[in-house]
């Protein structure tokens, strides 16, 4: 007991903001279930398996902790079953998944000799003992996170819905090919409700997104309510009902939300929300959008396909009915769905069967490593939770066969099961998620939509160390090809991550089969007789055509001949610069008919096990070949940024806009040039080429006008100063206190009655010493950790965060780091930069590696499952459950995942 009194100042009582960890630890899945229990840091409330508390003693010195171990209760027969209040699966309120009850043990343990002290006891300290019931007590992290997802979506109805003011202007909105009114954008579009205006959404930090005209269009109009074009749809849970999985088995549950259009995403501008229209159908009739018909008729169909085409999607993809073998071992583990998140499961199951995400978190980084880099809190660093959920799926620590015991509970009495528990991606799930407005609920979530927000995350937290992003192991070039009637040509480059690839279903290679059902179909409804799902047939499109219409070439209308000066027509073809080690294949089977009607093409791809596209490399200019001519801006020495034009082009803007974006801000970079280009998008010139006329004036970098007004000086004034000194921060201050002769508006100065040019600089003998450190812990200086070193009263504190701590450790730790610790030593160089890594190239030639397939009419409704080429033989991992895989759906996935057949 006394060695606990001397630990007291370790002990904190929980405060309301705190989160506390008690479920799962954070650098491993053991829970407390498992044999050694769980360890309740009672300083940080971070929880830690056995084998891993030593770690977290060693870098933190907190000594006091709340051991937990669960064990199971006999089970009564005759237990009643508790009534949801919650529309949720595993959450307290939710739906009871029959699990069974535990008992929990606590004790106080104090380390590093493991010193146990019983709990309850009155011989506690009180602080203890208030410290512990408060953990107890207190709901865990990884179980508020879990309900605030599920109610994530709970959304009110706009003040403005029910007398929305519409304008009789005669707008109607077509059923395709929408395109923002003041800029190229076709994705991420609004339909004002009040006007029918179609502008793109917010624009992120980044550059990417959106560019605002949705949001500045209210500014100016003030019309509150917009919805978002994409997300009108009519599959079930549109239709008035909430469509999720139970845990993978194929059970589904149907609740009715009253007819409201729940999956429709409306935005309040005025409240600043995404809120429920209740009259939208009638709102969007007002532009000439049935939805009251769509929604009958669609649900209609969904029924059909619900009695039918899904009912043999899920048997064929998830092999139901087949005896398969469950697989156990290293490779082999399942992901526990959290509700909804097969998409998550399915996806990362097949990142983690390639070879870069393998070596960068797990071959190549120990769980140890992982934890001494991180920040005081890892469960919010996504670096130590890829790497523990690397570990998690690919140690084998946690493929092992279920246990289940006898109903009275005794331990004695287990048998193995065919099943395994699995693992559940809580803590990456919440960081991957964190702040992302779809991925942070339990919805369910598009796969590819979800791979590409993973691999941005991952290039993220790689910036600057791109030999070790593994992201670029998907990572390919892409060169179009532009050839007007002039016969010269022009070359734009990009890069992406995925092959997304349209379905020409003219192309289908079972025509006569075709024919046949639709003979037989129009028999059938003539009977009022339905069709069978063994009489349905599918289209038969080679996967090889849809490659081929990447690289067919495209008529381009009103394109500008900078040869011709005049507008054209151009021929636009599409080739790839680089192989990647990993090609992405996405299938687009969800098309948008006329009269809003959305379809999932009820298509089968023949996708061949090993593929050849060395035919699709682009080689650029040949000599047979002549540039289109530059602007007259450029001959007369002008020059654009490529790297600031293709950027900004990849965010969907046109070339000529770009290059004057670039040129007219002195190429200071792509922030100063993305706010020129919104500023002049509805310049009536905008698409024309640059002339002599067009010359800018001298760029402003903000940044340093912003600079000067801190120091005092007007907005003006500081233009001003900028622009006589060609941007020069220390020129323009020194041409303010002393402008050229004859200049009388340079008069203001900063508001201190003392003039900065006739006060010193503090000036002395050049020996110094050191007083301070800020050191830096992490791969990014977005991401990681800081702490403070300062020498106070003759010695060495440390200040992390809320605590201090013993400098003497502190400092041997910075200066000699634990081995493995590479990234202390220094930010990132400019060696680094991933412009300077060339991407991932070799030989055309690919063989199929993973499938992943979804089932249902919608991607935001039904299920994933992945199907994984391991050891020489098809596993399918659908959510918790792996097994050997009989008859792989190759020919039903909607993402194929190829690797390249190096040599």
């Amino acid at each position: 007991m006394e060695l606990l009194r001397s630990n007291l100042s370790r002990v904190r009582i929980p405060e309301p903001t705190n989160r506390i960890y008690k479920e799962e630890c954070c650098i491993s899945f053991d829970t407390p279930k498992s044999e050694g229990g769980l360890f309740v840091d009672m300083n940080s409330f971070l929880a830690f398996g056995k084998e891993f508390v030593d770690w977290n003693y060693g870098k933190t010195g907190n000594p006091v902790y709340l051991h937990i171990k669960e064990t199971q209760k006999p089970v009564p027969e005759d237990r009643p079953s508790k009534k949801p209040n919650l529309l949720a699966i595993g959450v307290e309120g939710g739906f009871d998944n029959n699990d069974p009850e535990y008992e929990q043990n606590y004790q106080i343990v104090i380390l590093p000799d493991y010193v146990t002290l019983p709990f309850p006891s009155v011989e506690l300290p009180e602080k203890v003992r208030l410290a512990v019931d408060s953990v107890i007590m207190n709901v865990g992290a990884e179980k508020k996170e879990q309900v605030a997802a599920w109610t994530a979506d709970t959304k009110f109805i706009s003040k403005y819905a029910m007398e929305l003011k519409q304008l009789d202007n005669g707008v109607v909105v077509p059923p395709s090919g929408w395109k923002c009114e003041k800029c190229d954008k076709t994705e991420n579009l609004w339909l004002n409700l009040t006007d029918g205006s179609i502008l793109c959404g917010r624009k992120n930090w980044d550059g990417s997104g959106g560019n605002d005209h949705a949001v500045n269009h209210y500014n100016v109009t003030k019309n509150p309510l917009a919805v978002k074009l994409g997300t009108i749809t009519a599959d079930l849970e549109a239709a008035g009902y909430i469509f999720f999985s139970y845990y993978s088995l194929v059970r589904y549950a149907f609740f009715s939300v009253g007819g409201m259009l729940k999956s429709s995403d409306v935005y309040s501008y005025d409240e600043d929300a995404s809120v429920v229209d209740p009259l939208l159908a009638q709102h969007l009739q007002h532009f000439g959008i049935d939805f009251s018909s769509l929604q009958k008729t669609e649900m209609t169909t969904a029924e059909r396909e619900l009695d039918h085409n899904t009912s043999f999607d899920w048997n064929r993809i998830q092999e139901s009915g087949e005896e398969v073998e469950p697989l156990f071992g290293p490779g082999y583990t399942g992901l526990v769905n959290l509700g909804n998140s097969c998409y998550l499961a399915a996806t990362m199951q097949v990142v983690f069967s390639t070879r870069g995400f393998c070596s960068r978190y797990y071959l190549g980084q120990s769980l140890k490593v992982a934890f001494d880099t991180a920040p005081a809190d890892p469960t919010v660093d996504l670096n130590s939770q890829l790497t523990k959920l690397a570990h998690g799926l690919l140690s084998g620590k946690y493929s092992i066969p279920a246990t289940k015991k006898d109903d009275t509970g005794d331990a004695a009495q287990t048998t193995l099961t065919t099943k395994q528990e699995g693992i559940p991606p809580r803590m990456f799930k919440s960081v991957i998620a964190a702040k992302h407005p779809e991925f942070s609920t339990m919805r369910q979530q598009d796969a590819l939509e979800f791979f590409l927000h993973l691999i941005d995350q991952v290039e993220r937290v790689n910036t600057g160390n791109p030999i070790l992003d593994p992201s670029r192991s998907f990572k390919f070039g892409i060169e179009e090809r532009l050839q007007c009637s002039s016969g010269k040509v022009a070359y734009n480059k990009r890069s992406d991550y995925i092959l997304s690839l349209n379905i020409p279903v003219h192309k289908a290679t079972n025509k006569r089969e075709l024919e046949e059902f639709q003979k037989l179909k129009a028999e059938k409804d003539a009977k009022g007789e339905e069709l069978t799902s063994k009489e349905i047939v599918r289209p038969r499109v080679p996967l090889i055509d849809c490659l081929e219409c990447f690289s067919a070439p495209e008529e381009l209308h009103d394109f500008y001949s900078t040869a011709l000066n005049a507008k054209t027509t151009a021929v636009k073809t599409a080739g790839l610069t680089s192989f990647p080690d990993y090609l992405v294949l996405h299938m687009r089977k969800f098309v948008l008919e006329e009269g809003w009607v959305p379809k999932k093409l009820d298509v089968y791809i023949d996708a061949p096990d090993t593929i050849d596209i060395s035919n699709m490399r682009s080689n650029g200019l040949q000599p047979s070949e002549e540039l289109l001519p530059e602007s007259a801006a450029e001959d007369a020495g002008i020059s654009a940024n490529e790297d600031i034009v293709q950027q900004l082009m990849s965010m969907g803007f046109q070339y000529n806009p770009c290059r004057k974006a670039a040129i007219n801000t002195s190429n200071a970079g792509l922030e100063e040039a993305m706010n020129w280009l919104l500023n002049h998008m509805n310049d009536p010139d905008i698409d024309e080429p640059i002339t002599k006329a067009q010359k800018s004036a001298p760029f402003i970098d903000p940044s340093k006008v912003e600079t000067l007004i801190s120091f005092g000086f007007e907005e003006e004034v500081a233009r001003k100063a900028l622009h006589a000194s060609d941007g020069d921060i220390e020129k323009a201050t020194e041409w303010i206190f002393n402008p050229p002769s004859g200049v009388t508006s340079m008069d203001a100065t900063p508001s201190s009655s003392g003039n900065a040019a006739d006060v010193p600089l503090p000036d002395g003998q050049g020996r110094y010493r050191l007083i301070g450190l800020v050191s830096h812990i992490g791969t990014s200086t977005h991401c990681g950790h800081y702490v403070a070193h300062i020498y106070k009263d003759g010695r060495w504190v440390i200040f992390n965060d809320d605590k201090d701590g013993d400098i003497e450790k502190a400092t041997e730790w910075i200066f000699n780091p634990p081995s493995g610790v590479t990234s202390m030593d220094a930010t990132p160089s400019s060696s680094g930069n991933a412009a300077d890594v060339p991407l991932p190239d070799g030989q055309g030639r690919y063989r199929l590696i993973g499938l992943v397939s979804h089932i249902g009419t919608s991607t935001h409704c039904g299920h994933y499952v992945a199907h994984i080429y391991k050891d020489g033989r098809w596993v399918i991992f659908n959510d918790d459950k792996v097994a050997l895989s009989k008859n792989p759906p190759t020919d039903m996935a909607y993402l194929y995942f190829y690797e390249r057949i190096d040599g």
